[in-house]
């Protein structure tokens, strides 16, 4: 882990209505705001969520919830009309790839053979890209790469927010990655603002190497980010 980092949240219709300004006074610099999930889900809580965090002055970011069974440029162009834009300033689009679980208790890889499940993630993230302008992040943890995708492959040309709820210093990082960006190390977390518990984050970074990533980085110029980048 890099000598500084970030703290964050990331948060859902699951946290209700949230109150930004006590989030910002608690000392959370930044979040990700669930937007969508595959082609028929649009979070009740996003545009509000959206526009909460930019009033407070809370670097913001968006994340869809992938799907395998739905057609990955339909479930990129609901997420690019529900974002509409990624502005300078906001944190790139991010690609949240776990167990896409049905109501029956199924999950939705299954049905798919091992290789063709990381081209139907690179479909959406190649969409996303071109659509918004900003080359977007996966979030995943290293046990589903293993067991989903066997190796990361060129899913590991995106930056990593990686999900591992640890004490520990540092998280797993799946193989293929050489570093994270932003690390959920917690999904109970208590923050002045949120009813209920919140997932935490971090940022591998300052505050400036934050800053610089959601405001300066092109699309497709991405290498890493806070120390992972050393910028």
């Amino acid at each position: 882990m890099s000598l500084s980092v970030v703290p964050g949240i990331d948060v859902s219709h699951h946290q209700g209505t949230v109150d930004w300004k006590a989030v910002a006074g608690a000392g959370i610099s930044f979040a990700y705001a669930k937007a969508t999930e595959g082609t028929n889900f649009f979070d009740s809580q996003f545009a509000p969520n959206w526009k909460g965090m930019q009033n407070a002055g809370i670097i913001r970011g968006a994340y869809h919830f992938f799907r395998p069974a739905a057609a990955p440029k339909a479930q990129a162009g609901q997420f690019v009309s529900t974002v509409e834009s990624i502005e300078v300033g906001d944190l790139p689009p991010v690609l949240d790839l776990e167990e896409a679980r049905t109501s029956t208790g199924q999950d939705e890889w299954q049905a798919f053979p091992i290789e063709q499940r990381i081209p139907l993630a690179l479909e959406w993230l190649e969409e996303v890209e071109e659509k918004l302008g900003r080359r977007p992040l996966i979030y995943t943890r290293s046990g589903f790469v293993k067991s989903y995708f066997g190796n990361a492959g060129q899913l590991a040309n995106y930056l990593l927010w990686i999900a591992h709820y640890t004490p520990a210093p540092e998280p797993n990082v799946p193989t293929g990655w050489a570093n994270w960006a932003f690390w959920q190390y917690s999904d109970s977390g208590q923050v002045s603002g949120i009813v209920g518990r919140v997932d935490l984050d971090r940022f591998n970074g300052s505050v400036a190497e934050l800053t610089a990533f959601a405001g300066t980085v092109p699309a497709g110029d991405q290498p890493g980010a806070g120390q992972a980048a050393g910028v």
